[in-house]
């Protein structure tokens, strides 16, 4: 079993790793018109009507990205802790996987719909679910080889 130290610093890392390619996949699909909507956007726009200003595109993506990364470590350090909590190697893929599907079902029920999208991003396209359970599985992907890299 990894120290607690050696869990955080993989949390963080594969948390990273994990929300840049999901970003980096939903605004390029955004604005190639594949996908409705860029997490960035929806993160930032979210993040400045929060604070009170007005937001732009530009001043969404911009703020977006850095709030996105956050919440992107947060989950990595979380799935860190669960696995050592619950005494599991974190290359898990049956935890990380039902991990993954709770992180995009909170997604769309509760983040969303916070962020002023409605349930299932409804607002922002009928397609937003199955874009997030795309995003989702990329990230999810992409935590569980960062892990597995670290664990070498």
């Amino acid at each position: 079993m990894s120290s607690i130290r050696q869990i955080l610093f993989d949390g963080v890392l594969s948390g990273l790793a994990a929300g840049t390619v999901m970003g980096l996949i939903s605004h390029a699909a955004f604005r190639l018109g594949i996908f409705k909507s860029s997490l960035f956007i929806i993160d930032g726009s979210f993040t400045l009507k929060s604070l009170g200003m007005k937001h732009s595109e530009i001043h969404s993506v911009m703020l977006g990205i850095p709030v996105h990364l956050l919440t992107s470590i947060s989950f990595g350090l979380s799935y860190g802790l669960l696995a050592y909590l619950l005494h599991t190697y974190p290359t898990d893929i049956w935890i990380l996987t039902f991990y993954v599907f709770l992180l995009w079902l909170s997604m769309l029920f509760v983040a969303l719909p916070v962020a002023g999208q409605g349930v299932l991003g409804r607002r922002l396209g009928p397609t937003t679910w199955f874009e997030q359970l795309i995003l989702h599985g990329v990230f999810g992907i992409v935590l569980w080889s960062t892990l597995y890299l670290l664990h070498q």
